[in-house]
């Protein structure tokens, strides 16, 4: 069988680099936003559950070069290709990649003072059919109920659980993280000023009791729907996070 093409793509205006199938699910948009969204504070131990190729554990890694990440990928071609990019960019002494599946709470990978994820976004027969390569990355194989769950028990207290996630989905991701986290923050993601959110932004914490905020907007684009904001430039170039604030 031939192996599968893979192309080598550089982001964050060049600070990291990473190889990845030329098919199927391809870092993203999403992947930066989510990793620029996420709390890195100096010391953490940050944990990522389906961490793809690692694009996300890298951004956040040269964000705060203080933080120690790790990456839990059950496909275990893209967890072999993960490793090759934390090599490959520097970073084995800060990131572990496990092949596993994070939501198993029998995986001994302890507690951890972040989560981060982008789920699929669909349950079977939900939503359009992807592409059989991209199938794994967009249909669930767990309701969102099982996944936040499981990452919840994942974090220790005051720790913050982030994601990304449809907009459609809000009312389905505030019941689920009711009762097991709280302080539930929004970040509403509009293609373009005037038009609906397709994304959201979501953060709660493990043992916290703050009320729900809904936070400042971000716009991915100009009114042209050619260029990024400024604001979202900067993000894309690692040159500025996401704050809830």
């Amino acid at each position: 069988m031939a192996e599968p093409e893979i192309t080598e793509d550089a982001l964050l205006g060049g600070r990291i680099h990473v190889r990845q199938p030329a098919r199927g699910y391809r870092v993203n948009v999403d992947t930066l936003l989510l990793a620029a969204a996420t709390e890195a504070k100096d010391g953490a131990r940050l944990l990522e559950a389906g961490c793809g190729v690692g694009a996300a554990l890298l951004a956040i890694a040269v964000r705060n070069e203080n933080v120690k990440l790790l990456g839990v990928e059950r496909d275990q071609n893209i967890a072999s290709i993960s490793r090759e990019n934390v090599a490959a960019n520097a970073m084995t002494h800060r990131i572990e990649i496990v092949t596993g599946d994070a939501l198993d709470r029998a995986l001994n990978i302890g507690v951890f003072d972040g989560v981060l994820v982008n789920p699929p976004y669909d349950l079977e027969n939900e939503g359009r059919a992807p592409a059989e390569s991209r199938r794994y990355a967009h249909i669930a194989d767990h309701p969102l109920d099982t996944w936040i769950a499981a990452l919840a028990d994942r974090l220790t207290g005051g720790a913050a659980l982030t994601m990304i996630h449809r907009a459609a989905k809000m009312p389905e991701i505030l019941a689920v993280l009711d009762g097991r986290l709280g302080g539930a923050e929004v970040i509403p993601i509009r293609p373009r000023e005037g038009e609906a959110a397709g994304r959201v932004l979501v953060r709660a914490r493990k043992g916290s009791r703050a009320p729900f905020r809904l936070c400042p907007e971000l716009v991915l684009h100009d009114t042209s729907g050619a260029k990024y904001t400024p604001e979202t430039e900067a993000i894309l170039r690692g040159e500025a996070a996401i704050s809830f604030g």
